[in-house]
């Protein structure tokens, strides 16, 4: 994975079969923008295909011809929801926005904020757990998959060991993602305090495995 792409097993592709057609991958994007409008309007349990093809303009047949079912859909979307958000941090690490390794955890800290309180549904899905641990990937839960993507992005930014960084990051990644949601549970904007002492935390966490 290079600037910010991420990498999927052949398991936990979503699509029955790739738009070859510019019209069928704008159709595509519909339904995942669907999807994601319904699940922040009514959860992803009161979702059905059929609401997704009516609120994407396409018939449930159309829909059937590239997902399977209806968490298909939503894996699709929580891919795309990854891949937007590894690439916002590249675009920051390309800009030289971060010096050191902890100017990246912020970073970070701040797109996940961003996106959890302006792109829809990203808020209910998050990177898939409320549907499956290992929505994203098949043979790993899905802040592994996360974790892997954070270890190259860091190794590839400051010539770090990506051995020597994977069990740090993966508990820093699983660190965050339980104190996040503690710092949205109550307050639909998040908690700045909560997000502030997770900063803090993680930084205090890496600074005493990777060194300042």
């Amino acid at each position: 994975m290079t600037d910010g792409q991420t990498t999927r097993s052949a398991g936990s592709a979503p699509l029955r079969r790739q738009p070859v057609q510019q019209r069928s991958a704008d159709r595509v994007e519909r339904m995942l923008d669907a999807s994601a409008a319904l699940i922040e309007e009514i959860g992803y349990d009161g979702v059905t295909t059929t609401l997704i093809a009516k609120r994407a303009g396409v018939a449930v047949g159309s829909l059937y011809q590239f997902f399977p079912d209806k968490r298909a859909v939503v894996q699709a979307l929580t891919q795309r929801n990854l891949e937007r958000f590894m690439s916002a941090v590249g675009e920051q690490m390309n800009a030289g926005e971060h010096q050191h390794w902890w100017d990246l955890v912020d970073g970070m800290l701040d797109i996940y904020l961003r996106m959890h309180r302006e792109v829809q549904g990203f808020s209910q899905v998050h990177f898939g757990d409320v549907v499956d641990t290992r929505l994203l990937d098949d043979q790993r839960d899905n802040n592994g998959v996360v974790a892997e993507a954070v270890v190259q992005l860091l190794a590839e930014r400051f010539g770090l060991d990506e051995e020597r960084l994977e069990l740090p990051v993966a508990v820093a990644i699983s660190t965050a993602d339980g104190l996040l949601k503690l710092a949205f549970r109550d307050n639909p904007a998040g908690d700045q305090a909560v997000v502030d002492e997770t900063k803090y935390l993680l930084k205090g966490y890496l600074a005493s495995r990777l060194g300042d």
